[in-house]
């Protein structure tokens, strides 16, 4: 079936033209409307009109979370308040909520960018679209939802509920694409197999994000529930919401819309750019948001460009899978690490499951301990556990450069969860009595 395409096509030369036009209104109007960009401008002694390339984005102000949280509970508002039509709510773990007001036209722009990520996941409007992620103050729910009726299909707003009423939609109304976090994503492969339901749905597609997720874990949801193609969907409240790009048929990286907005990727420390294909921060700047612009957000997540052209014909750029946040990083033992780092070793060995733990402890004669737990991968034998122990340790020695105790646990022995999944579990701090 022949769906109308969300999908423009532009010249690589029409795509600046797009976000030099873009970057102009967004400064423009948050320096005329926003009483926070217009101090933080007028402290930088920048204006409006200085703006006449892409490169004067460098002129401008970065924006970080902690301007969201100081200025709560509407942020960098550039709209009266009558023009608000809906506030979402980030699932922030410290201090209060980030929260992001929308306009009746960011709404519309956002569902949008999300019917493009359905046609790039090749989509028809006979699809039959499960929806597995929360809603109410968090995008997610309400985010695929709205792309997926603007898109279309089908949709079935089930929401992160039971295992039970999960399995009874997928087999009753015989969905086709499942909508998830990476966790949940899992949970529910794993749950079609204990129920022996693989034979009796009709499941194609996933499309999963909110957290990184590893190879290995890829292709167990892919091994179990016979999908024919997973995608990882980015977004993140500050950035309207999941829906801001999707990983292509090709499977090598994630194209962005980037005439919504504008990714650079920096040094997080000298937040000088780094070179096309090097790993840095990505910072974004919104080009059409009305309500909340964004100038030079500081996400935190780490990620790099991919210069060469998609396999798939795409022109739209695209950036690699979220390997990080540099928010995330911990020292041991004076060495700083990267859960990623971690995950990149175990998903090479072979016998390795899909979920592991990393426990930092400090003894009381001064070390620090890193314990990693990881699960055997299934059906693989227990006498075999001390050989894999010592293999994931020597590689992780030979490729992060620390030593670690490894713990090998049983298959399906670690949490799993409808929502994100904690890695990290720093004991040090308690150690110390603080």
């Amino acid at each position: 079936m022949t769906v109308a395409t969300f999908m423009p096509t532009f010249s690589p030369q029409e795509l600046v033209h797009i976000q030099l036009r873009g970057l102009q209104w967004t400064v423009n109007h948050a320096y005329q409307n926003s009483s926070f960009y217009r101090k933080r401008m007028e402290e930088h002694g920048v204006k409006p009109e200085q703006i006449k390339s892409l490169d004067d984005i460098r002129r401008l102000p970065f924006t970080t979370a902690d301007d969201l949280q100081k200025n709560y509970p509407f942020p960098l508002r550039a709209v009266p308040f009558e023009k608000i039509v809906r506030i979402h709510a980030s699932s922030g773990t410290t201090g209060k909520r980030k929260i992001l007001a929308y306009t009746q036209k960011d709404i519309d722009d956002w569902a949008i960018m999300f019917a493009r990520c359905f046609e790039m996941a090749g989509l028809t409007k006979t699809d039959r679209v499960q929806i597995a992620v929360g809603y109410g103050l968090w995008t997610a729910g309400v985010g695929f939802q709205l792309g997926c009726e603007r898109f279309g299909a089908m949709a079935v707003p089930v929401g992160p509920s039971s295992s039970e009423i999960h399995c009874q939609m997928l087999v009753d109304l015989q969905t086709t694409v499942f909508c998830s976090t990476a966790s949940m994503a899992l949970l529910m492969a794993e749950e079609i197999e204990r129920r022996g339901l693989r034979e009796k749905i009709a499941l194609k597609k996933i499309i999963f994000g909110a957290e990184r997720h590893s190879r290995r874990m890829r292709q167990r949801v892919q091994e179990l529930t016979g999908a024919e193609h997973l995608f990882d969907i980015p977004g993140m409240t500050e950035l309207y919401g999941p829906g801001t790009g999707l990983e292509c048929m090709a499977h090598e990286g994630i194209h962005y819309w980037a005439d919504f907005y504008i990714l650079e990727i920096l040094d997080p420390n000298t937040l000088e750019p780094v070179p096309p294909g090097e790993i840095g921060e990505m910072v974004v700047t919104t080009l059409r948001k009305e309500a909340a612009p964004l100038i030079r957000y500081r996400t935190r997540d780490l990620t790099r460009l991919i210069p060469e052209p998609c396999k798939c014909g795409n022109p739209f750029p695209r950036h690699d899978h979220i390997l990080g946040r540099s928010d995330d990083m911990f020292t041991f033992r004076a060495v700083n690490i990267y859960p990623g780092q971690i995950e990149h070793v175990l998903s090479r060995i072979e016998g390795v499951g899909s979920e592991y733990q990393i426990h930092l402890y400090h003894r009381e004669d001064g070390r620090d301990v890193m314990v990693i737990k990881v699960e055997r991968a299934p059906n693989r034998r227990v006498e075999g556990d001390g050989e894999l122990a010592e293999m994931i340790a020597q590689a992780i020695r030979r490729n992060i450069l620390v030593r670690a105790n490894v713990e090998i646990v049983d298959y399906g022995s670690l949490p799993r969860t409808d929502r994100k999944s904690k890695r990290v579990f720093d004991h040090r701090n308690l150690d110390n009595g603080n």
